[in-house]
């Protein structure tokens, strides 16, 4: 078995306990591995989205560009997680969004039509599939409730504390997009933080 699948393949049983090694043999059968550079895209805007794609390492971003021709970070996506627009397995749509590639990444695919025949075929399948949409959804909320309630100083600091090992690997004014934050105001934060650290 290729070593990126057979790790994939531990993940999974480590989430989803009750995965028979039937069900995950036919799983396997459904998905293949990518290797894309950085600045690649892996899903483009407005393109339906067929398969979803797991990282199996590296980074990506989720971004659009806005009428002033801006790009607009909306989500970054590392090891470990899935990048996706659609947050139902039943109703993709176009994507509004360019997912692009940060680093050199190795992502692992399966499409949407293997998904619904491993569902249809295997409940604990479906289980797993409906957990990685419960992962999208919380994400989503997390994220709006974010700027909903917490000021720019908070969002700062709570984007280090889900993700404290990405402040190395992303550009200062992708991550002060995606804060919703001016880039001065965002530098003006990191002091003020590093000086009360002190």
């Amino acid at each position: 078995m290729n070593p990126i699948i057979q790790t994939y393949c531990h993940t999974i049983k480590q989430r989803s306990s009750k995965l028979t090694d039937e069900a995950l043999a036919y799983w396997i059968k459904g998905l293949t591995v990518t290797e894309l550079k950085s600045k690649q895209v892996y899903i483009e805007a407005d393109a339906f989205q067929k398969e979803i794609g797991y990282v199996h390492s590296g980074l990506l971003r989720a971004f659009y560009t806005d009428e002033q021709g801006n790009e607009i970070t909306v989500n970054f996506i590392p090891e470990n997680n899935y990048a996706t627009y659609c947050t139902s397995l039943d109703t993709p749509k176009p994507s509004k969004y360019n997912f692009q590639c940060i680093e050199t990444s190795v992502i692992i695919n399966v499409s949407y039509n293997h998904i619904h025949d491993c569902s249809e075929k295997f409940p604990e399948l479906e289980r797993y599939f409906r957990l990685i949409v419960e992962d999208v959804h919380r994400n989503i909320l997390s994220r709006m409730e974010g700027f909903l309630f917490d000021n720019a100083e908070n969002r700062y600091l709570n984007f280090m504390k889900q993700f404290p090992d990405l402040y190395q690997r992303i550009s200062l004014s992708d991550l002060s997009t995606y804060l919703g934050i001016e880039r001065q105001s965002l530098t003006r934060i990191r002091k003020k933080i590093a000086k009360n650290s002190l």
